[in-house]
């Protein structure tokens, strides 16, 4: 069976008031008047709100969803284990895993583009590991399993004038990671001609092993001389066995407005179908600017916001 599923945010929940949100953050300015008390409020309600958020998805049939960055605002200044808050986002964020093991949802992440492991300057790759063993510690607290099923999918983010040299290093500062963060690594291809395709990213594949992510909406600008069958398969045989991959679609803006100043690449609000698997079993996280809105159509669901019925991580058992 294929799980379909959206990222960060619901917009239906989003709208109501009060709002469901993981999205709660802060500028630097404020984070430095306010600190680390005022970082941990923000990670203990957006906590809160992801348990009614995976409630809701869950009525709705949606099996997949990708966890928001932004869930512990300017955590890498401080830890979330040194927030005062620590022990109650541990409590909610255990519920919140227990919740989505037991009722089978994929809960993901996609950390933002300055983590990039193949910079040849060591303060950014310091800076990325210590941003990707935030998502790590936040799945582990979550009681997520230590495979790509919960996968932290990263891009390489650059070449440096030299891809291989650049996957080289991508590969030695994996190994600086922590196996939280190694288990669950993937990484996905480009949506540029002088960036990574698929076939580019096997190089990584062969030294380390971590699985490729394939985008369908990249493979078009950046397809490696592959076929989107062909480098489809080519990603889904990195992935090892029985943990199901899973796999990004979205489609060009430009196919639903009439506007010349759109960049192909830029995402659309809503798709107008799903891909073709070619026969084979992938979970699909559709990456469209309605999020949640964009993939009820193919559920056969509505979007009605039942908010009343949403237990409270004290209320669930």
């Amino acid at each position: 069976m294929t799980n379909l599923g959206y990222a960060c945010i619901n917009m239906t929940l989003g709208s109501q008031k009060p709002k469901v949100t993981t999205n709660r953050s802060m500028v630097k300015k404020t984070f430095n008047e306010k600190g680390i008390e005022y970082a941990g409020q923000l990670g203990l309600q957006n906590s809160h709100d992801l348990f009614k958020i995976l409630q809701w998805n869950n009525r709705k049939g949606i099996k997949v969803f990708r966890l928001s960055s932004d869930m512990f605002p300017w955590a890498s200044e401080y830890g979330i284990e040194n927030s005062p808050y620590y022990k109650r986002i541990e409590t909610v964020l255990q519920a919140c895993g227990n919740y989505a093991n037991k009722n089978g949802i994929r809960i993901t992440c996609h950390p933002g583009p300055f983590n990039v492991l193949v910079s040849p300057n060591e303060k950014v790759v310091q800076n990325t590991i210590t941003d990707l063993e935030i998502h790590g510690k936040i799945f582990d607290m979550m009681g997520l399993s230590r495979t790509p099923y919960n996968k932290i999918n990263i891009h390489c983010n650059g070449v440096y004038g030299d891809k291989i040299s650049a996957m080289d290093r991508f590969c030695e500062n994996f190994q600086l990671l922590s196996d939280s963060v190694k288990s669950r690594l993937t990484v996905e291809n480009d949506d540029k001609g002088t960036m990574y395709s698929v076939k580019d990213l096997m190089y990584i594949h062969e030294r380390i092993g971590i699985p490729i992510v394939f985008d369908y909406h990249h493979h078009q600008f950046c397809t490696g001389d592959l076929s989107e069958q062909d480098a489809l398969e080519l990603a889904l045989s990195t992935w090892p066995k029985g943990i199901k991959p899973i796999v990004h679609y979205s489609e060009s803006k430009a196919l639903h407005e009439e506007n010349s100043k759109l960049k192909p690449q830029a995402h659309s609000d809503y798709i107008k179908s799903l891909p073709n698997t070619y026969g084979n079993s992938v979970d699909i996280m559709v990456e469209a600017k309605a999020k949640e809105l964009a993939i009820l159509p193919f559920i056969g669901k509505e979007s009605i916001c039942e908010y009343s019925g949403l237990l409270k991580v004290e209320e669930y058992a």
